[in-house]
């Protein structure tokens, strides 16, 4: 069990089924929207005051409504590629070392939109899916497939037999613009400051990059993935 706030990422999980109860400390604007759902759904509703609601989620921006909620349940990453194994458009994520979990919020949020099937990041050295995911996303999380695997060099392996292209995200390669994204593809994206590990490099199959009208070289990685996710459905 884990705590979420915010108005938005509350109302996304209500409409999931993941809510286990809400704390309020207001009733107006959308709050309402908030309470009438809670009711349908039969989630326990508390009133708490603002002092409460500050304890229960420190330094965060919790719009007057935090939520107990179930713990985030990962998408198992074979069953993924089972259920989708005919689609001839399969487009999925990789995060490496994607350690602030802002990133990778906005990331999830950015798939959601440009409808990508799913996000795939390691089990170590990696940001999980916890309440600033949850805010950042404003709840995209909970529409999102993403799958945490223990080794992302044995799972590019498996997304090659399964007849995907692997695409590595670099300072150096092929203009993004030019790129022919079409078919099953998986894009690795790597921190900002740490780039994207040797080893998925040398196992990817194009290095692409996204092209720099500027001296300054560097992206926040939610931007770049951002970017990226749009080149690759236009």
């Amino acid at each position: 069990m884990s705590y979420i706030y915010g108005r938005g990422p509350v109302i996304e999980a209500l409409k999931n089924n993941k809510v286990d109860k809400i704390y309020l400390a207001s009733h107006e604007g959308s709050i309402i929207k908030i309470k009438a759902m809670a009711k349908e759904k039969k989630v326990l509703i508390s009133s708490l005051s603002k002092d409460r609601l500050d304890k229960m989620a420190p330094g965060k921006n919790h719009q007057g409504v935090v939520a107990l909620v179930s713990g985030y349940e990962y998408k198992d990453f074979q069953e993924l590629l089972d259920e989708n194994k005919d689609k001839k458009e399969f487009r999925l994520l990789i995060l490496d070392k994607m350690e602030d979990p802002h990133n990778l919020g906005a990331i999830a949020r950015s798939a959601l939109f440009f409808n990508f099937d799913g996000i795939i990041i390691p089990k170590h050295r990696e940001a999980l899916v916890n309440d600033t995911v949850y805010k950042t996303s404003q709840g995209a999380v909970d529409n999102v497939n993403i799958c945490q695997v223990t080794n992302l060099s044995q799972t590019i392996e498996k997304l090659k037999k399964s007849g995907f292209w692997i695409y590595a995200a670099l300072l150096e390669g092929d203009n993004i613009k030019d790129v022919d994204f079409s078919g099953k593809v998986a894009i690795i994206i790597g921190n900002e400051g740490k780039g994207i590990s040797d080893n998925l490099i040398k196992a990817s199959d194009f290095k692409v990059k996204i092209p720099n009208l500027s001296e300054f070289d560097s992206l926040n990685a939610s931007v770049a993935a951002g970017i990226i996710m749009y080149e690759v459905i236009r």
